[in-house]
């Protein structure tokens, strides 16, 4: 669920949510707009070729107005069963906990282990996904994903002993790192400015989608049933790409040029005039290749610093406020207050979507920044509520009160990390790198997020031997720590092309060094 991101697309990045991102660190980014400020004819003329050169450009042209948009959505919709894949591994260790540990002896530390494990799998699939994306192309590196991920679905229904289950869960993590970056790069790819938004969203509704269902159906049926959820998305994901069409822009990259102008024209509609559009991301690709190839070290210029400081920062204040601890282990924690676990498990579930759904609309409508003080100021209070119902079981005080605000706090956290925290990073980590630096940033955005995940995962259930009451103290403060963080550092990037959103990071740098 911190991983949640879905992203975001994705957003992303690396690779979740980085639906901006290219992979790897090369030639191989082709879905940015591109900073052509050494062919500038004024400003107008710059911000037009900003908006078409990424390919986004699309209401001038028949990719917004004309045409049918069929196998735009269609192939959106088939891409998104990765989304929901990705929902339903993140999600399914919370409703299994006790059918696992009866069934199969686990200890505490071994089921830690277990939960944890797939952010470790999730690690090199991040690492490595943008390079096989840029090499095999999108539709084949989802396809190997979804059938890595039925290999390891497999691994969990038949295992014996926690063997078997950790190499299940690292499967499943490798191929949740791989497809939390290209399903969101595969959509920003195919879809026109006008629509990018909208069809972006749907990545993380997907992802939502698929915990919540995991989170409802897995409090009902057994725990080795429960993989039939994860095998179907992974089936539909690769029965759909064989009737998709592969992403013009990467198509264009690696110069196949009669299946690029095949693949823009069917996702524009058959009438559509697509030529404008096909020269532009044509000469796109071209002033991109002529990028010296970024170095990991040029992340620590002081021209790229202020970027990297607030993706990683926003990404290091996700983990801290807990969200894999209680994503992970929501089942125990609602019974260690004295809470149905399976209930509450589904009251998650249930709430998920519909919040999600909303945050989306809000996202360019109040903005970024505003969205995650307000979401931080939401898992700041559940986290506090939930803290409090824990010091009161510990005090022997109130116990009738315990299970309800536990229950609550449980619930509020969920819906303000839904609606913003758990989205919005990834979004903005897909707007503030420049477009040289947009796949390694990613990558390094990406890869601290699932060591953060990680680390609160697989410490969560030590922490709460320590102190309940105390975990959730600490998740509230990170909480009132990222509102600052978000006042003092973080940029607002609605409604700004990216061009203007690296002019204004120029402008917040300059008055980093000159206060």
């Amino acid at each position: 669920m911190g991983i949640v991101r879905a992203a975001e697309d994705v957003e992303g990045a690396v690779v979740a949510g980085a639906a901006g991102g290219g992979g790897g660190g090369g030639g191989g980014e082709v879905t940015a707009p591109l900073l052509l400020r050494q062919h500038k004819q004024g400003r107008g003329d710059e911000e037009k070729i900003q908006d078409d050169a990424g390919g986004d450009g699309g209401g001038r042209r028949g990719g917004g107005g004309g045409g049918s948009m069929s196998m735009l959505m269609l192939s959106t919709a088939v891409a998104v069963c990765g989304s929901f894949e990705f929902g339903t591994c993140v999600g399914y260790s919370a409703p299994t906990q006790s059918g696992i540990v009866d069934e199969v002896g686990l200890s505490i530390s071994q089921f830690a282990l277990f939960g944890s494990v797939l952010t470790i799998g999730a690690m090199i699939g991040a690492v490595t996904s943008g390079r096989l994306a840029d090499f095999l192309g999108r539709k084949m590196t989802m396809r190997i994903s979804a059938t890595i991920c039925i290999f390891g679905w497999l691994s969990l229904h038949l295992a014996k002993g926690v063997i078997m289950l950790y190499f299940g869960r690292i499967l499943l993590g490798f191929s949740t790192g791989i497809l939390s970056y290209v399903v969101p790069v595969f959509i920003a790819e195919i879809a026109p400015k006008n629509l990018r938004g909208g069809l972006a969203t749907s990545n993380q509704l997907l992802i939502c989608s698929g915990s919540s269902a995991t989170y409802i159906i897995g409090a009902l049926v057994a725990w080795r049933n429960l993989v039939l959820v994860g095998i179907v998305p992974c089936v539909l994901l690769l029965t759909g790409l064989l009737f998709i069409p592969e992403s013009p822009r990467w198509l264009a990259n690696v110069g196949r040029e009669k299946e690029f102008h095949a693949s823009l024209q069917m996702l524009r509609g058959e009438d559509a005039d697509v030529s404008e559009e096909a020269v532009e991301i044509k000469e796109y690709i071209e002033s991109l290749h002529r990028f010296p190839k970024a170095r990991v070290q040029d992340l620590f210029l002081r021209k790229n610093i202020y970027a990297v400081t607030v993706g990683v920062g926003l990404m290091i204040f996700q983990q801290l406020g807990g969200i894999n601890g209680v994503g992970f282990y929501a089942s125990s924690i609602f019974t260690s207050a004295g809470f149905s676990g399976k209930l509450g498990t589904i009251l998650i579930g249930i709430i998920q979507i519909p919040i999600t759904l909303f945050g989306a609309i809000l996202m360019d409508k109040s903005g970024r920044r505003v969205l995650l003080m307000v979401s931080a100021s939401g898992t700041f209070l559940g986290c506090f509520l939930t803290g409090i119902s824990f010091y009161l079981k510990a005090q022997g005080l109130f116990s009738e009160w315990v299970p309800e605000l536990a229950l609550t706090g449980i619930l509020v956290y969920i819906g303000a990390y839904s609606i913003g925290m758990g989205p919005v990073p990834w979004v903005v980590m897909s707007e503030i790198f420049s477009i040289d630096m947009k796949a390694i940033g990613g990558s390094l955005v990406t890869l601290v997020s699932w060591l953060g995940s990680f680390a609160i995962s697989y410490s969560f259930s030590f922490l709460m031997d320590w102190s309940s009451a105390g975990t959730f103290f600490m998740f509230s403060a990170a909480s009132l720590i990222t509102i600052l963080f978000v006042v003092m550092v973080v940029p607002e990037t609605k409604g700004r092309t990216l061009e203007e959103i690296q002019d204004s990071l120029i402008d917040s740098r300059s008055r980093l060094r000159d206060p």
